[in-house]
């Protein structure tokens, strides 16, 4: 009966945590002074998932300018529950501070040693990949290119609005000022989340100082007819092994 009680518990584990496509995860502040930047992930994250970013150019097939640089995530030991928010620094002065509010980042090995984010005409990546310049998936993009269909983000396969956020020109600074409560899924932040509407957008000014929003997402959502009968499954089958162990 335990092994079965296990068993389950492993496949509840693994239907929550999957694999990372577009989409799963949105830009939720961005901080050209300070060179920090927050997500949310609409998904669980899985253990020791590894995640890029870059401001390089993404031309369609490649990264335009190989002199930018590249960073890349860890998320650590621990599952990172849907709704989360993680906050990255990376200041470009000496000495240099990189670091993640979960798991930990660092300088990709591949990329340029060109540091820290432009005040305009910017675009940064979130993607996996096999290394910081060759990007498998996309998964969201942050771009201050006032574009309803920016090429650096057309080309990477996303759509402004839907799985990125275009902010106004020469922005040094914008945060998601939205809901983070009430809506019945994760997912259904993404339209929110990806509308510079919703956004705090300031074109110039001195930012240095700010502290970004880490409040977690969270939903009001009633479970689904399929989650029912899988929990119906799962106890008629931990029924049934306590029948045949009391019933050898």
């Amino acid at each position: 009966m335990k092994k079965s009680v296990y068993a389950l518990a492993l496949l509840a584990v693994s239907a929550q945590a999957q694999a990372l496509i577009t989409g799963d995860m949105a830009f939720t502040s961005f901080n050209a002074d300070n060179d920090g930047w927050a997500m949310v992930t609409f998904v669980d994250i899985a253990a020791n998932t590894t995640v890029y970013f870059s401001d390089n150019e993404w031309n369609g097939t490649a990264f335009a300018d190989t002199n930018e640089h590249a960073l890349e995530w860890n998320t650590g030991a621990a599952t990172i529950a849907a709704g989360s928010v993680v906050v990255f620094t990376e200041i470009d002065a000496a000495p240099e501070v990189i670091s993640a509010s979960v798991g930990t980042l660092a300088l990709a090995s591949s990329g340029g040693t060109n540091l820290g984010f432009a005040k305009s005409n910017e675009t940064v990546y979130a993607f996996l990949g096999a290394s910081g310049v060759a990007p498998t998936t996309f998964l969201t993009a942050l771009t201050t290119v006032n574009d309803t269909a920016p090429a650096n983000v057309t080309n990477a396969g996303l759509t402004i609005g839907v799985n990125a956020i275009a902010l106004v020109n020469d922005a040094d600074f914008g945060e998601y000022t939205g809901a983070r409560t009430g809506q019945a899924s994760f997912a259904s932040y993404a339209s929110l989340v990806n509308d510079a509407a919703n956004w705090n957008d300031v074109g110039s000014g001195e930012f240095t100082g700010n502290v970004l929003n880490s409040t977690a997402f969270s939903v009001t959502a009633v479970p689904e007819a399929s989650t029912y009968g899988m929990m119906l499954a799962g106890l008629g089958l931990v029924g049934f092994m306590a029948r045949r162990r009391n019933n050898p």
